[in-house]
C-alpha cells in the first residue's frame, strides 16, 4: 500500500512538472523562427554570435536560422533583409554594414509587427528595439592604452580600420582620442582603410611602413586587418620592433597572437551578442516585458536601447582561453 502511495505521488508530481513546464513562458514552438542576419557572412567572426542564438534558442524550443550577405555591402545586405521579412519571422537580429543604409529596412520590419535588435553594428536612428554589442569607443580605449604601454609611452603608430561602419568609426576615435588625452608622445600619423579584406590591409600596412620607417605599432579595428598586418610586418622583417594590437578572436588571430607576430587583441563578447538578442526578441514576440500596459501604443520601448556585451585584451598569457572548440 505504501509503495502504491508512493508511486502515485512521483506520477503525480510529474505530470504536475509538465503542465506547469507547458504553461511557462518560456516555452516556445518549434514552428516559431528567428533569423540573424550579417554582412561578410562567410567570415569566421560570426560563428561564436550564432552559437549563442542557437544555445538561447534551443532553451526556448524555438528555431534560429543563420543567413547573411556574402560580402560587406550595404545593398546586398538590404536585399537579404527584405527576403527575411518577406518570410514573416518571429524575430529578427541584424549587424549593419551601414547604419543608415539599413534603417528604412528594418523600420518596415517593426512596423509590420516583426521585433528587431541590433548586435555588433547598431543603426541608432532605426526603429531596433535594442542594441547589442562591444562598448566600441571604450574598447579603443583599451586598445590605445596597451599599445601605448607595448611602445613606452611614445613613438609613432597608425590605424587600420573599416571607414563607414560605426562600430569601426567608434573603436577609431576611442583609440585616437585616448592617445591625444593620455600619452601625448604617441602619435597617429595615419587612418588607412583596410575594408575588412587581409589582403588589403597587408597592403595598406606597408605602405605605412613605407612611408614611416620610425613607426612602432598599429592598431586595427577588425580581424582580417590584424591578419594583413601581421603579414606585412613580418616581411618587412620587423616582428617585436612594430607591434600589433588587433580585434576579434578568430583563429588566424589567436595563431599569430601565440607566435608572437600579433601582440594582443580585443575580444568581443560574441556569444553574449547572440545569446541575449535571442532572449530580447523572444521576450517582445511574447509580451512579456511590460513596463506600462499598452507600451506598443504608448511609444514606449520595453527593452534597453543599449546592451554592452564586454570585452577582454587577449595576449600570449590567456590566448588558449579563446579558441572555439
Amino acid at each position: 500500500m505504501k509503495r502504491s502511495f508512493w508511486l502515485a505521488a512521483v506520477v503525480l508530481a510529474l505530470v504536475l512538472s509538465v503542465v506547469v513546464l507547458a504553461a511557462s513562458p518560456f516555452v516556445g514552438s518549434a514552428k516559431e523562427e528567428y533569423y540573424m542576419v550579417t554582412f561578410a557572412s562567410g567570415i569566421e567572426y560570426w560563428k561564436g554570435c550564432f552559437a549563442g542564438m542557437e544555445a538561447a534558442a534551443k532553451q526556448l524550443g524555438v528555431k534560429a536560422i543563420y543567413t547573411g550577405a556574402p560580402l560587406s555591402d550595404v545593398n546586398q545586405q538590404v536585399t537579404v533583409l527584405e527576403q527575411v521579412i518577406a518570410k514573416r519571422p518571429a524575430g529578427i537580429a541584424v549587424t549593419c554594414s551601414n547604419p543608415d543604409g539599413l534603417r528604412a529596412t528594418i523600420d518596415r520590419a517593426i512596423e509590420a509587427g516583426i521585433p528587431v535588435v541590433t548586435f555588433d553594428a547598431d543603426s541608432p536612428l532605426s526603429k531596433r528595439y535594442c542594441y547589442l554589442g562591444t562598448g566600441n569607443y571604450n574598447a579603443g580605449a583599451m586598445a590605445a592604452r596597451y599599445l601605448a604601454t607595448l611602445i613606452g609611452g611614445k613613438g609613432e603608430v597608425a590605424v587600420s580600420t573599416v571607414t563607414g561602419q560605426l562600430n569601426h568609426e567608434e573603436r577609431k576615435n576611442g583609440f585616437i582620442e585616448t592617445l591625444a588625452r593620455e600619452y601625448p608622445n604617441v602619435k597617429v600619423v595615419s587612418v588607412g582603410n583596410d575594408n575588412n579584406d587581409q589582403t588589403r590591409a597587408a597592403i595598406l600596412v606597408s605602405g605605412f611602413l613605407q612611408a614611416y620607417p620610425n613607426l612602432k605599432g598599429v592598431f586595427c579595428t577588425d580581424a582580417l586587418g590584424g591578419v594583413g598586418a601581421a603579414t606585412a610586418v613580418r616581411e618587412a622583417n620587423k616582428v617585436g620592433q612594430v607591434r600589433i594590437v588587433s580585434f576579434d578572436t578568430d583563429k588566424g588571430t589567436l595563431d599569430l597572437i601565440k607566435e608572437g607576430v600579433i601582440d594582443a587583441s580585443i575580444a568581443q563578447g560574441t556569444w553574449n551578442m547572440g545569446y541575449w538578442s535571442m532572449m530580447m526578441l523572444y521576450t517582445v514576440k511574447h509580451n512579456l516585458v511590460k513596463p506600462v500596459d499598452g507600451w506598443q501604443d504608448k511609444g514606449i520601448n520595453p527593452l534597453p536601447a543599449v546592451v554592452d556585451t564586454g570585452t577582454n585584451v587577449v595576449t600570449k598569457r590567456n590566448v588558449d582561453a579563446f579558441y572555439m572548440d
